[in-house]
């Protein structure tokens, strides 16, 4: 019973982390977007004009909720100081620290479930964990030093460099981690860019530009230049991170045999499409890059569809080359013990029952989870068929389930299912 109370106070605590991860992350890349129309919008003020002699590079006008705005932006900074200056950092703040809480209640604290697929890598817990948490700090160290660099001063080269070495994170994880698991440590990885821009490169460059005014110096520009690189850097990484958050929904993308490549691929729609918009903003209009960002998709698509299921190899075992080999109690299959030569819902339900119902039921016994996971439960016949699609899209075309396969179903218990669903799951 103190398990269960545990497992359904993690839940809770799942469940309030992972709205507020939300709400943060609208607020933080809700500024980002504006922020960017906004420098890509403004309009240089009529040379010899009052806004021009005050310093100011651009303004616009705008009409939102019944009344007007004039937002103007400064080359450096305005001649005085003003007495109330918004900033913008705890979006991100709280954004990143949310995230980071999410890792651990979903993936580190049930890391054996979650992290680890024993047919990719055969870590420890502490070893999976290692790995997350490493590839957040080597993410920003590199991303640092590459901006840092002469690199740094050429944009175009940066970008595609640092796509090269997120693909090539994406690739070592995919090899090392669950599908799921590497997919969110790459998405987890941008995002802690992005946050160490704004604590480590933002905040403190405007903090000089404030700090210069107070003390009656001029500003030097340098900060408010870095400051935008990095801010222009993080509206490009949003996208992709907006699509890393939502894939463990979509286990065909994360579940393929090339899956690095499938995120790759994504991402770059992501970047592509992104940069239609920012142009677009300053008055360009290329549809190249979004028409580029959608074949893409469609390719991936395309690439990934499902095969055709093979038919299970048991249908060819005979009762006593079964009965031979049917002695281990603990993980022995269930095909196996039935000795069928048919895939009849009774063996089909057997199968279920021991591979899956452990955490898909009404109680279950999977330590970690107090309730089933997606609300589906597949403890009595009738559930069984009334989620007979989902059961056959993840067990036996994506095969992310059961989570580490930890109840250790077969290929052809797999198998088993697939020719069930696909006679007309009676």
């Amino acid at each position: 019973m103190e398990a269960l109370f545990v497992s359904y106070g993690v839940e809770w605590l799942n469940l309030l982390v992972r709205w507020f991860h939300l709400i943060t992350g609208i607020a933080w890349i809700g500024a980002s977007f504006y922020f960017v129309w906004l420098d890509n919008s403004i309009r240089p003020p009529k040379p010899g004009s009052d806004l021009a002699k005050k310093g100011v590079s651009g303004e616009l006008w705008a009409v939102h909720g019944g009344g007007f705005y004039n937002p103007q932006k400064y080359l450096v900074a305005p001649q005085e100081l003003p007495e109330e200056l918004h900033w913008f950092k705890w979006e991100a703040y709280a954004t990143w620290l949310s995230g980071f809480a999410m890792l651990f209640i979903v993936y580190y604290f049930n890391a054996s479930a979650m992290m680890i697929d024993k047919s990719v890598a055969d870590l420890s817990s502490w070893q999976a964990i290692g790995v997350g948490l490493g590839t957040l700090l080597v993410g920003w160290v590199v991303y640092d030093l590459l901006c840092r660099s002469p690199l740094g001063k050429r944009e175009g080269l940066l970008g595609i460099v640092m796509f090269v070495f997120i693909v090539g994170a994406t690739y070592v994880l995919t090899h090392l981690l669950s599908g799921r698991a590497a997919y969110i440590h790459v998405g987890a990885m941008i995002g802690t860019i992005m946050v160490g821009n704004v604590l480590m490169v933002i905040i403190p460059g405007q903090r000089k530009l404030v700090e210069a005014m107070k003390a009656g110096k001029s500003p030097d520009p340098i900060y408010g230049k870095r400051g935008k690189q990095r801010s222009v850097h993080n509206n490009y990484f949003t996208l992709p991170v907006l699509f890393i958050m939502i894939s463990n929904h979509y286990a065909m993308t994360y579940t393929h045999a090339y899956s690095w490549l499938v995120l790759a691929a994504i991402m770059a729609a992501g970047v592509l499409i992104r940069h239609f918009f920012n142009l677009r903003h300053a008055g360009k209009v290329s549809l190249a890059y979004p028409i580029a960002g959608v074949l893409l998709l469609v390719a991936v698509a395309i690439a990934i569809a499902p095969r055709p299921i093979p038919k299970p190899a048991v249908a060819a075992v005979t009762a006593p080359a079964v009965a031979a080999t049917a002695t281990t109690a603990a993980v022995a299959s269930p095909v196996a013990v039935a000795a069928t030569t048919t895939s009849d819902f009774e063996h089909v339900q057997n199968v279920i029952m021991q591979r899956c119902a452990s955490c898909h039921s009404a109680q279950p016994t999977q330590a970690g989870f107090a309730t089933a996971p997606a609300g589906m439960m597949l403890q009595t016949p009738e559930l069984i068929r009334q989620h007979a699609t989902k059961v056959y899209q993840r067990v036996v075309q994506t095969k992310d389930m059961p989570l580490g396969n930890m109840t250790h179903m077969t290929d052809e218990e797999r198998a088993l299912i697939g020719t069930w669903f696909e006679s007309g799951a009676k």
